[in-house]
């Protein structure tokens, strides 16, 4: 009975994995005798199919010769796990269990002494302790993490310059060779002696787990990276070693990704991420069950008191964790098997930070730009990039449109376009692109977007709501605009406020409001009151132009046309406002506005002050995002506008270039918005969909939609309507539906 059904066991598994026999790939000699002790074992026992063992000599060739069908099954940790489902595709089938406070699948944590003032958010300038160079507690993870988060922006993927950087001075055990910073070093102890210092052993008593905690014991660092269970081990009396003996596990706290601050035994909801226990990968067209199958019979045999091999235990070969970790407790099968799931968000996020490779980093980026100004623009950042030996270079690419960047990106034929609001939802959905970096327009607001509002004078006798708009004259930033344009009249169609009976929006604008200006809509087909509030330049020339020519141009134009009560509503972004009044603008018509005479609208009926724009808006407008495809390594991108900022950004002193500036190319928004205070990281917002926001996209996508079906023959009069109406689902209006 038991030769049949291992028969059957073998005819499933040869039909599962076309294989019959399972090769499996050892990365040391020691492992090799011990992988051939265990396919003896199992030969013996008639568990089948037959189990081979090749040598590999590293966990890289194993997961090579996987991939090439010259071996089909390697046990591999989660750093290796990331590489081989990101390279090979391979996935993990088979994971090990460990007892959670001994074993290896371990929260690694961020340690402080209760007394400091320190938080996730503040650690810049401090002091740190790590475990050693490369090491998952104390360098992958808090490394990963701090990039993935924009904490470390490392330009060119130089890690350990940006580690170096970023706190005051450290001890990294390990990273005391010539290419490493020497404040890496800086802290660390040595031998009783004080030699042997920095080195990656146990001479260096700042070395491991217990070193690194050690080292902020003793005050030499201000924050400890370890894993979950170090603080315990190592306080309270449970210690023999001097140094530790009076130490008090109260007295330190973790520090949290939310930005607070936890005790030491919070460890399991704040980490800085689960760090995933080892599995056994194989190639995609691999059955993992039946893998699992085989050695779950091992298992069964031999990881038992008696048995006369251990496939837990490695004592026998002289060493510790061959073929499986000696603390593993059992072997389960792994149900999703994509190593995506089994890393985890936390720690798969942290690899793919760390996987900024100098190696493999382009010499230049390829940047595209759509007008003679921006070329312009794009030609002076390239020069003070490399003046400032900034990496990787900057080479400036044009197109006509900005769809045409898309284009060029997708066939590598470019890398970088910076977008805004529709453009970011084209690229993402039609070219596959995703944000490297966003833009931030305000110093206290780290949302990296703005807010369209609906400004109005403060007037008692004359109060009128959001609703009770029909007939006022309105002030406009310009036609197609977000804030002055498609977010407003999207809003008031939305909301049944404007009928837009026959898909003729400037027409039904026009009847709605008794006069407006609206610059750019004074072209053919588009009905003159839209241009009647307007007034031109100084001598009455360019009326409704798009440009600075018409002095109601623009958030500064609009709100012109409101002070000087051309209009009784504004339709502008929020800080807007503030950079007009209060002395803030010293031009003859603001010169004596203050903020407080001013008003929104909101959408539930009511009115607000000026500061509380957060809840009296029709649409949070996502910033201008810097799109790139997939393959561009986002952190490079993020660390070399994180570093030319320093010298480029708006608090850089001296007249040289200025990356938030057009003022000096005859233009204005060229690249960046000339409103950004500086270039922030995408953080946890990675695709155009998480950029945007769903609301955003699902608005979007129902105004292209449901709107005008029917109507082309009326859209095509207008030369605007094709990109007005899907720029019209901005509104993603909260509470309007």
């Amino acid at each position: 009975m038991k030769s049949s059904r291992n028969v059957f066991y073998l005819l499933f598994f040869h039909a599962a994995l076309g294989l019959e026999r399972v090769r499996w790939c050892t990365v040391s000699e020691a492992e090799l005798s011990k992988c051939n002790g265990m396919s003896k074992a199992f030969s013996e026992a008639g568990i089948l199919p037959p189990l081979e063992c090749t040598a590999g000599g590293s966990a890289a060739n194993c997961t090579q010769m996987i991939k090439d069908d010259l071996a089909d099954a390697v046990t591999l940790d989660g750093r290796l796990i990331f590489q081989a489902g990101r390279e090979h595709g391979l996935k993990p089938v088979v994971g090990e269990v460990y007892d959670q406070e001994i074993g290896t699948s371990y929260y690694a944590v961020a340690v402080v002494k209760r007394s400091s003032n320190l938080t996730i958010e503040s650690l810049k300038g401090a002091r740190s302790c790590h475990t050693g160079i490369n090491r998952t507690a104390g360098w992958d993870v808090p490394v990963g993490y701090l990039t993935d988060t924009g904490h470390l922006a490392p330009m060119a993927c130089d890690l350990p310059k940006a580690v170096s950087d970023y706190f005051n001075a450290s001890c990294v055990p390990g990273a005391n060779g010539v290419n490493y910073p020497k404040s890496l070093c800086q802290l660390c102890k040595g031998d009783s002696a004080g030699q042997n210092k920095c080195e990656l052993n146990s001479q260096e008593q700042y070395y491991d787990y217990s070193g690194a905690f050690r080292c902020l014991a003793e005050n030499a660092g201000e924050v400890a990276f370890v894993k979950h269970s170090t603080v315990p081990e190592y306080t309270d009396g449970r210690s023999l070693s001097s140094w530790a003996q009076r130490l008090r596990s109260r007295d330190f706290q973790l520090l949290c990704a939310d930005g607070s601050r936890a005790d030491v035994t919070e460890w399991r909801s704040c980490h800085l991420a689960r760090v995933p226990a080892r599995a056994v990968v194989v190639r995609p067209d691999t059955d993992g069950t039946v893998l699992f199958r085989l050695l779950n019979q091992g298992q069964q045999r031999f990881n038992g008191v008696g048995a006369k091999f251990q496939m837990f235990d490695s004592a026998v070969y002289g060493t510790q964790n061959l073929l499986f970790r000696d603390a593993t407790t059992e072997l389960v099968a792994i149900t999703a098997q994509n190593y995506q799931a089994w890393l985890g968000d936390e720690y798969l996020r942290a690899m793919q930070a760390l996987s900024c490779d100098p190696n493999t980093m382009p010499e230049s980026l390829n940047w595209c730009v759509v007008s003679t100004e921006e070329i312009w623009k794009c030609g002076e950042m390239a020069v003070a990039f490399r003046k400032k030996n900034l990496k990787p270079a900057i080479q400036c690419i044009s197109a006509k449109t900005k769809e045409e960047c898309m284009e060029l990106i997708q066939k590598k034929e470019s890398d970088v376009v910076v977008l805004g609001g529709a453009d970011i939802y084209t690229a993402g959905k039609t070219y596959g692109l995703v944000p490297a970096a966003g833009e931030n327009y305000s110093a206290d607001d780290s949302s990296n977007a703005y807010y369209a509002v609906v400004l109005v004078k403060r007037n008692q006798s004359n109060a009128f709501t959001i609703s009770e708009l029909r007939g006022k004259k309105s002030c406009h930033t310009g036609l197609g605009r977000n804030a002055g344009w498609n977010i407003p009249i999207g809003v008031l169609i939305k909301r049944g406020i404007i009928k837009n009976k026959d898909c003729n929006i400037p027409q039904a604008v026009s009847e709605f409001f008794s006069a407006s200006c609206v610059p750019s809509a004074e072209q053919d087909n588009y009905p003159a009151k839209l241009c009647q509030l307007c007034i031109g330049d100084e001598s009455g020339n360019n009326k409704c132009s798009a440009s600075s020519q018409e002095r109601y141009y623009s958030y500064s134009g609009a709100f012109r046309c409101l002070v000087e009560d051309s209009g009784d509503v504004a339709f502008v972004k929020h800080s807007t406002v503030f950079e007009n009044t209060d002395g803030r603008n010293t031009a003859s018509w603001a010169q004596n506005l203050k903020s407080s005479d001013f008003q929104l609208l909101c959408p539930n009926g009511a009115r607000a002050e000026v500061t509380q724009f957060a809840n009296c808006h029709l649409a949070q407008v996502p910033a201008q995002a810097v799109m790139v495809r997939p393959d561009v390594n986002v952190f490079a991108l993020y660390g070399l506008l994180d570093r030319a900022q320093v010298y480029f950004g708006n608090s850089s002193n001296g007249s040289g270039f200025k990356m938030f500036d057009s003022s000096a190319f005859q233009g204005k928004d060229l690249i960046f918005k000339d409103s950004a205070v500086e270039i922030v990281p995408v953080k946890e917002r990675r695709t155009y969909t998480e950029w945007l926001g769903s609301e955003y996209i699902e608005s979007l996508e129902g105004m292209q939609a449901s709107q005008c079906s029917g109507a082309g023959n009326k859209i095509a009069q207008y030369s605007l309507m094709a990109t007005v109406i899907p720029l019209l689902a901005l509104c993603q209006i909260q509470g309007l539906d």
